[in-house]
């Protein structure tokens, strides 16, 4: 791995050091998936500064979004049926548990707490009607990272420039119709999602 991913944290929101939370991350992730997340964080890092936010927060949780997305599947499935989560989360797959399930993970394995990085960790695959800043950071930081060559990726970049809610409303566009043309289901938060913030307003 180059220096391009390197990543220190002043404030790790945890018990644990930079070079600890890092290691960790690294322990959980392949480098495919790692390398992302620090890109992620980067990307994130940059969006709030742009837009006035806790770039702190905004690193922490950019960097672990996808601290769980590798975790085994019987894992979380024990996870959804003894610890409390909606049963119908089993109908679904790691594409939304990594989020939604995902900080149940971070909060054990990392002993990170804060609400504000959990919560936009939760989200950044589903999208929520009501997103806290942090949130549209991490959903868009995830989607524009350098990384990313889909068709439409430089519009989602200029709209996100330009506006969170104009970048989040891009974003859900254009998964849901990448979902409607695969014929897969959509998750019911994404759909609401949508509807608040992907829809044309009227005047």
């Amino acid at each position: 791995m180059d220096n391009s991913y390197d990543i220190s944290f002043t404030n790790t929101f945890s018990s644990l050091t930079s070079e600890e939370l890092v290691n960790k991350a690294k322990n959980r992730l392949s480098d495919f998936r790692y390398t992302h997340c620090v890109r992620t964080a980067k990307t994130s890092v940059d969006l709030a500064k742009h837009y006035g936010l806790d770039v702190e927060r905004a690193k922490v949780a950019g960097f672990l979004h996808d601290y769980a997305k590798e975790i085994p599947v019987e894992e979380y499935v024990r996870v959804i049926k003894e610890e409390g989560f909606d049963q119908d989360l089993l109908n679904w797959n790691r594409g939304i548990w990594h989020g939604v399930v995902g900080v149940y993970f971070i909060e054990k394995e990392l002993d990170v707490h804060d609400e504000q990085i959990l919560n936009a960790i939760r989200n950044h695959t589903t999208g929520s009607p009501n997103m806290a800043e942090l949130d549209k950071v991490i959903f868009l930081a995830d989607f524009i990272e350098p990384g990313r060559k889909f068709a439409g990726v430089e519009d989602a970049r200029s709209q996100t420039a330009l506006s969170l809610d104009d970048g989040v409303g891009f974003e859900l566009r254009h998964t849901l119709t990448y979902l409607i043309e695969d014929q897969a289901k959509v998750y019911p938060k994404t759909l609401a999602s949508y509807n608040v913030y992907g829809v044309k307003q009227s005047n």
